[in-house]
């Protein structure tokens, strides 16, 4: 930002949010082309950055949708990450990851809060420290610490989730 023009920032967004729709060939990541489309439109509209600025607010968005309805139709996101290592996870298992979704969720919404208030309340530069780096290192906190929580419960013998 600062050297490119918002708008052909925008456009580069949607470009890159369509690849990874077609590379990964999931639905959700369609919906976020689709944000991300709009989020141009405004940015085309309004010719400032905030729409660009708002994009990590649509993916946190869109995760926590995802995560969510999971919840509520299970099973799980993270379940079914469990499943491609233990197919025959046992209902102890499920029930830790109803709690690590759950977990996730609300990552998601306290992220896509401070991406927002970032885009709007804060310089480009905190925005971008933000986003491009504190995020990234909250999410790495988040799996790292679910990692050693679930250490912690498998030496209980409270839990059984494949191998260590």
């Amino acid at each position: 930002m600062g050297r490119v023009a918002p708008q052909w920032l925008a456009v580069l967004l949607v470009l890159l949010a369509v690849l990874r729709a077609v590379a990964t060939r999931q639905r959700y990541w369609w919906a976020v082309a689709l944000g991300a489309a709009v989020l141009a439109l405004a940015s085309w509209w309004r010719a400032d950055a905030l729409a660009v600025k708002l994009y990590p607010v649509l993916v946190n968005a869109v995760l926590l949708v995802v995560f969510a309805v999971s919840l509520r139709y299970p099973p799980t996101v993270i379940e079914r990450v469990a499943r491609i290592t233990q197919p025959d996870l046992p209902e102890s298992g499920v029930r830790y990851t109803r709690k690590v979704t759950a977990a996730w969720c609300a990552f998601f919404v306290a992220n896509g809060a401070a991406a927002g208030y970032t885009a709007a309340r804060c310089s480009d530069a905190t925005w971008a420290l933000y986003n491009g780096l504190v995020a990234y290192v909250l999410m790495g906190c988040l799996m790292g610490g679910e990692w050693l929580v679930r250490q912690w419960v498998r030496r209980r013998g409270a839990l059984t989730l494949g191998p260590h």
